[in-house]
């Protein structure tokens, strides 16, 4: 699994075919597909995990990619995201994800506390 995004750094993409180059990029240096520049050599990893916290948009673009690579290929490429729970990103409406990890933590609008222990449920009714 390679997770992408992060706290840190500068990161986004700019349009639908920014995010389908780069979810190319991914399967071509990662996933199942074929690459002179493999940073891993020739380990081919599973999956990729969304830890998208500086902005959503097109990432929808990149799991549909990444998904519609996999699915050609007869090769499952697990999608997995840890979102910050005030924003669920649209890329998990794709319903594409096969495991989500909500990072309650580090937001206070949403984490839990014992001095309000349905903070977190309340944040998603929103």
């Amino acid at each position: 699994m390679l997770s992408i995004g992060g706290v840190d750094g500068c990161y986004s993409l700019s349009s639908a075919d920014d995010a389908r180059s780069v979810a190319d990029y991914l399967w071509n240096n990662f996933l199942g597909g074929q690459s002179n520049s493999r940073p891993l050599g020739d380990a081919v990893l599973d999956g990729i995990d969304f830890d998208i916290e500086q902005g959503e948009l097109h990432y929808a673009a990149l799991a549909r990619r990444l998904f519609e690579r996999g699915k050609r290929s007869r090769k499952k490429v697990y999608l997995t995201a840890a979102p910050q729970c005030q924003r669920l990103n649209r890329a998990l409406s794709t319903g594409l994800f096969d495991y989500v990890w909500v990072q309650f933590y580090n937001n206070p609008t949403c984490e839990y506390s014992s001095s309000n222990p349905n903070k977190y449920k309340n944040s998603w009714k929103k």
